[in-house]
Order: C-alpha cells, then sequence, then structure tokens
C-alpha cells in the first residue's frame, strides 16, 4: 500500500527556533488518502499556537506541553476546522480563532464548535508581535496566512499544494497533475485557484502582500513543503492568482 504520509507522524519536528510541523494523516476525502500537516508555534509571551490541527494525540499533546502552553487554536481556512474540536475538548481555555466566514458554515454550527476570535489582517499584540496575518479572500473560500517574523517563516493552508505524485495511489496521482496540486510545480487544486481567483483585486493584492513578506520558507498543510528559496518558490506556485 502507497504510504502518503511524511513519516514519523504525530510528533514534533523542528523547522526553526520557536516553530515545529507535525506531518500527520492520511486524511481520507472523498476516499482519497491525503497527507495533513499541523505547524505549531511559539508566541511572544511563551504559549504555543496550533495552526490547522491534526488529529488529537496525547503524547503529542504532551510533548507540546514541555514546549509551552497551548493557548491558541486556529482554523485558517474555511475548511480546515475538521480537528479543532478535538483539541478543544481537552483544551477548553484555549482561543479559538477562525477564517473569516468559518463560524457561518451549518457543518461549524451543528458540530458545537466554540469560536472565540475572527482572524484579521494585522499583528495582534496578543501574540507579542511575532506574528503577522494576511488574509486572502475568494468565493466560498478564505484562508488567513501567517507569517513568523523571527524566522521568516510563512505558513498557509491550501494556497499552496504539492504534492508529491509518486507518494500517491496511481489514480489520485493522475488526479493531482490534471488540477495541478503536483510536485515539484504545485499550487492550490484548480476548483480552489478558480474560488480565489473571484476575490477579484483583494485576492491578487493579498498575493502580493505575501511575496513582499519575503519568505525564507513555507509550509502548507498538503505536500511537500518549501524548505529553501521560499520567496522565489512561493512566486512560481502563485502566479496563477499574480496575473
Amino acid at each position: 500500500m502507497t504510504d502518503v504520509t511524511y513519516d514519523p507522524i504525530d510528533v514534533l519536528k523542528p523547522v526553526a527556533p520557536d516553530i515545529w510541523i507535525v506531518d500527520s494523516g492520511p486524511m481520507h476525502i472523498m476516499g482519497a488518502p491525503i497527507p495533513i500537516r499541523m505547524t505549531v508555534i511559539r508566541t511572544g509571551d511563551g504559549s504555543l499556537l496550533l495552526h490547522s490541527p491534526s488529529p488529537f494525540r496525547f503524547e503529542l499533546k504532551a510533548a507540546l506541553d514541555r514546549e509551552g502552553p497551548v493557548r491558541h487554536l486556529v482554523a485558517p481556512n474555511t475548511v480546515h476546522w475538521s480537528f479543532v474540536g478535538e483539541w478543544q475538548s481537552h483544551l477548553p481555555d484555549a482561543t479559538v480563532w477562525a477564517a473569516p466566514g468559518l463560524r457561518a458554515r451549518p457543518a461549524v454550527k451543528q458540530s458545537g464548535l466554540r469560536i472565540d476570535r475572527d482572524l484579521e489582517d494585522g499583528a495582534p499584540e496578543l501574540w507579542g508581535g511575532v506574528l503577522q496575518t494576511v488574509v486572502v479572500p475568494g468565493a466560498g473560500i478564505s484562508e488567513v496566512a501567517f507569517f513568523h517574523r523571527p524566522s521568516r517563516t510563512l505558513v498557509l493552508t491550501d494556497l499552496v499544494v504539492n504534492v508529491e505524485a509518486e507518494k500517491l495511489p496511481a489514480l489520485l496521482a493522475v488526479g493531482a497533475k490534471l488540477v495541478g496540486a503536483a510536485a515539484p510545480d504545485g499550487k492550490a487544486p484548480a476548483y480552489a485557484r478558480l474560488a480565489f481567483k473571484a476575490g477579484g483585486d483583494a485576492a491578487r493584492e493579498a498575493a502580493q502582500r505575501l511575496l513582499a513578506l519575503e519568505p525564507e520558507r513555507v509550509i502548507f498543510s498538503h505536500g511537500a513543503w518549501f524548505q529553501t528559496d521560499g520567496t522565489a518558490q512561493l512566486r512560481q506556485s502563485l502566479r496563477w492568482l499574480l496575473d
């Protein structure tokens, strides 16, 4: 059986000072196995922020606790919220942040997920000034990018997808190539590109702002993330939105 994940899974992997990733999955979408990734960031007060949480694991929580208290749970776009509730049930005092429009989705309302604050452009003092957020709007979708200033790391969700075809089942590999989400030239799948493109000038300007940050590395939720040459690779992946 093809292993689409990035072993080891469900463990903290250091990326740069005060930032880690947790590879997990696979998550099955319409029967297709997809690798998923959470990013963990230490904020200015020493607490931790979980970006696009992966499934809750007690061993993972114990590892996080050794790095600092988890005080922020982030659903960074309007589809990446599935596992936030698991973490909320174990960390009821953590603040849950959500992308614009997420709280209005019927499935979110029915889930009972408590959303405390909506994400906006800016650099909330609550995070000690180490994070900057950029909202990328679309039609029926929105995504909030996080820029970790000290490490010059940009954290996205689905704005870039870069799955490695050789790690996927044959039919899924063909599908990833057809929708334009296959490495080494991965980008948002065709349907997501259409939705973000519908964001018009606001979406294009948001993409330009992301490039202006000049990230050294770019982390995202699915596939091989950009460990080096972040700005150049991001420009290539977002060319469809910049035109």
